[in-house]
């Protein structure tokens, strides 16, 4: 309790930045030696010391092949045993269902199940200590970036909601690349009562341009939102603001409504290419797309946008993704493609790898696929519903 004690003083005094002392100061409270935090970089390929870490305390470490990286992908702890002297301990860092980093703790011996099970209440107290105070300072970005960002993936970090979110048996997940130079694309979501809204973007261009289009596109997205309006007319709102704002510019976008209590999926295709529907390990056919113009063009034609509407079964994996993920291309030219989409992500799904855990894996295969220079913003988004 004096452990927590001291941790709980940082929601009141303390920055981000003070937590690597209040834990090294807490370790012993603890059972442990030392006691730090790894926070995962934007491109989820290292776990950094979060800045305050005393220089020389910890290291980053890579994701891949490391006990530190396995607490990340699997969000379960890790041990290694240090052969008689002593060894260390992992345990995720998750704010809801969003994977900030792992606990690194230094420790004589394993410890108990009751110790290890106070250890991750320790654990979920300092993720919720970063999460609430990243924002009072720069340290958690200056931990998490490697490489310098552009101002344009500023802009739209700056925009989205966390990675993950889950609400009972429902769970939405996200990836966005290239993290450092992502102008084009984004996505949010929002979970009000049984209703989860989920809505991705890619505006034409790239650079401070297309970010200040998706900029507005998000925001009248959250208005039309927050403000009641349906799929038809959130699509009207959206569309009205860009004719008015950027003329002869567009954005394409699938908007989803999804009935977490009925799995009735309901959703827009302004322009945008299909989802993956996947069930009982197969693909399903997709469904109609696109079935509205482009936001920006919806004043060609006469007729409303269409809502499509779908009812999805227990278990159903939906993924949506922008055009830069299915039309990356290898060194011959060859296409990615939404049938080796599709098998990546069956396969993962057969080895119940973790939802996030997937979409991680996902876009370094894309990044893989085009020898880690990406041609196009590549955003993709998987939406899980159990009931």
């Amino acid at each position: 309790m004096e452990a927590v004690r001291r941790l709980l003083d940082l929601r009141h005094r303390g920055r981000a930045e003070d937590l690597p002392a209040v834990l090294s100061q807490a370790a012993p409270l603890l059972g442990a030696e030392t006691a730090g935090v790894l926070l995962i970089d934007y491109a989820q390929v290292d776990l950094c010391p979060l800045r305050g870490t005393d220089p020389g305390a910890a290291e980053p470490k890579p994701v891949e092949g490391t006990p530190a990286g396995l607490a990340f992908t699997s969000a379960n702890e890790t041990w290694l045993d240090g052969d008689g002297d002593g060894g260390r301990l992992w345990l995720p860092l998750l704010h809801g269902a969003e994977r900030l980093g792992v606990l690194e703790l230094g420790v004589k011996a394993y410890p108990a199940e009751a110790t290890r099970h106070d250890l991750a209440v320790i654990a979920a107290l300092v993720a919720e200590l970063i999460a609430s105070r990243r924002f009072y300072g720069d340290a958690v970005e200056h931990t998490r970036r490697r490489l310098p960002m552009q101002l344009a993936a500023e802009i739209i970090w700056n925009q989205l909601p966390p990675l993950t979110c889950q609400v009972d048996g429902t769970l939405v997940t996200a990836v966005l690349e290239p993290c450092y130079d992502v102008g084009g694309d984004a996505f949010d979501y929002a979970a009000n009562g049984d209703i989860l809204h989920v809505g991705l973007f890619d505006t034409v261009g790239h650079g401070i341009s297309a970010s200040a289009l998706t900029t507005l596109t998000l925001n009248t997205y959250r208005n039309a939102r927050r403000s009641g309006l349906s799929l038809v007319d959130t699509c009207r709102s959206i569309d009205k603001w860009i004719r008015a704002q950027y003329p002869g510019q567009f954005v394409t976008a699938l908007m989803a409504e999804l009935d977490t209590r009925t799995g009735r999926y309901r959703r827009i295709s302004a322009g945008h290419p299909p989802e993956l529907l996947l069930r009982g390990g197969r693909r399903a056919p997709s469904l109609p797309t696109p079935n509205a113009l482009p936001l920006g063009l919806e004043h060609m034609v006469k007729r409303p946008p269409e809502v499509v509407e779908f009812q999805l079964e227990p278990g159903d994996t939906i993924i949506l993704y922008t055009d830069g993920i299915t039309e990356a291309r290898d060194e011959s030219g060859a296409l990615f493609g939404p049938d080796r989409l599709a098998g990546f992500m069956l396969d993962a799904l057969a080895r119940r790898v973790p939802a996030a855990e997937m979409m991680r894996r996902l876009i370094h295969a894309i990044i893989s696929y085009e020898a880690g220079e990406l041609r196009d913003d590549a955003t993709a988004a998987m939406l899980q519903w159990h009931h």
